[in-house]
């Protein structure tokens, strides 16, 4: 809201001053604390100073320069600065200081990522790509590759339908997907690579009664409908009409013909389907922890007790949405959270209230289109996805990545009890969970 609010009273500022300041301030809030720590002092200024020189790869005369403006400067380096400028603080940090996170998330963050903590996190704190979805219901893999060119698309990986443009360098401005024609037509959606393999993770729902439960803004609505091809029956419902506001219009632009809106202004929107749905999908209200590349400040204004909030909320929209699952369907629990008491924790107990459900693995998933390669595995540690955010590479001749091996793509995020979970580190996506449950009876 303060950049906003910056931004509408700076008409003295163009398009290219607000892309600087956006982007600084988004840059900062993502890595506030390791800059800090660089410069050995834990303020704006510091973080700003550390932001442009070692982020964005300024010499120490630029800085000076820029920060003694007389018009637009922070004000002249002092001698502190200019020597930790030069020579920045190169001791160890601690995990909070070197992921980038809340000193009382510590133990939330080491309960699910152990030793490989403060990696995981420093990732969460990367700038995000812009992934999207080509929606089938419109076009194919190949020509949403023709028409993506111009923004230097590649395949994402994973899913046929995914495709992703790379972050762009923090002195650059990304280009916008709007401008290309095909996205008036309803040929793309922006949407997460690991929100895409969430959706997916209903499975084969082609001809199926859906049910949508916490359908939002819709996004995973419109990759449940492609999935499906417009056949069978897809309900989007959610507990807040605002929320559900762009939904018809988004549909009519992806071409979707098999929705219906079950709105909460209605007095029982739900009523009768009770026990009748193939499978219903939860993408339950999280802290949104997994989306922190994106919403960099979210980290910072989460407290103990919004955590606590939320996890209220998980129970309850569980224990409404299980009711419309028929023996043998099967319910998608999804949250954009990394931690455990709003994943595992809350399917646990769950199950404790439920016992007509039990977990089972998620289905398999498809592999890239045909002559689409997996960006480049360089620089991503041992058992993470073998298609980080980086530009589409041919495969080496005995290429051994589970690809080339014929394993299903997820297994490698697959935890012991068979849920799915995805970090940017691991899988080049957002961090997602997801549960799937059957109902046996």
């Amino acid at each position: 809201m303060a950049l906003k609010g910056w931004g509408e009273s700076a008409r003295y500022a163009g398009s290219k001053d607000r892309a600087f300041v956006s982007g600084l301030v988004l840059d900062v809030l993502r890595k506030r604390r390791s800059l800090g720590w660089m410069m050995g002092e834990d303020s704006a200024r510091a973080a700003a100073l550390a932001a442009v020189r070692f982020g964005w790869g300024w010499p120490v005369e630029r800085v000076a320069e820029a920060a003694g403006d007389s018009e637009h400067g922070i004000g002249g380096l002092t001698e502190a600065e200019l020597r930790a400028l030069a020579e920045p603080n190169g001791t160890a940090a601690p995990a909070p200081v070197a992921g980038d996170y809340p000193d009382w998330l510590e133990p939330h963050i080491t309960r699910v990522f152990g030793a490989s903590r403060a990696a995981e996190m420093a990732a969460l704190a990367e700038r995000a790509p812009v992934d999207l979805r080509a929606n089938s219901l419109k076009t194919d893999p190949d020509r949403a590759a023709k028409a993506l060119h111009p923004l230097h698309a590649v395949p994402a990986g994973m899913l046929p339908n995914a495709f992703r443009i790379p972050a762009p360098a923090a002195t650059d401005r990304a280009g916008s997907v709007e401008t290309i024609p095909a996205f008036g037509k309803g040929w793309f959606e922006v949407q997460d690579l690991g929100s895409q393999i969430a959706a997916a993770c209903a499975g084969e729902i082609k001809g199926k009664q859906v049910l949508d439960f916490c359908a939002g803004g819709g996004g995973k609505t419109l990759a449940l409908a492609a999935a499906m091809g417009n056949t069978g029956q897809l309900y989007a419902h959610d507990s807040d009409a605002r929320r559900m506001a762009d939904i018809i219009p988004r549909a009519t632009r992806a071409g979707v013909r098999n929705l219906q809106i079950r709105s909460p202004v209605e007095s029982e929107p739900l009523k009768g389907m009770e026990g009748k749905m193939d499978v219903v999908f939860v993408d339950a209200p999280c802290t949104g922890a997994g989306t922190w590349r994106r919403h960099p400040d979210s980290k910072w204004r989460l407290s103990p007790e919004q955590l606590e909030r939320r996890m209220a909320e998980q129970d309850q929209v569980l224990d409404q949405a299980c009711v419309y699952v028929k023996p043998g369907g099967r319910l998608v629990y999804v949250t954009c959270s990394i931690f455990a008491e709003e994943n595992e924790d809350r399917i646990a107990a769950f199950l404790a209230r439920a016992p007509a459900f039990k977990i089972v693995a998620p289905p398999p998933q498809g592999e890239v289109s045909p002559g689409a390669k997996p960006p480049a595995t360089e620089g991503v540690r041992a058992g993470s996805a073998d298609f980080p955010p980086s530009s589409p590479v041919a495969e080496a001749p005995g290429d051994t990545s589970p690809r080339a091996r014929g394993e299903e793509p997820l297994a490698r995020f697959l935890t012991p009890e068979s849920f799915l979970r995805l970090t940017p580190l691991t899988a080049a996506t957002d961090g997602f969970f997801v549960a799937l449950l059957e109902r046996t009876a």
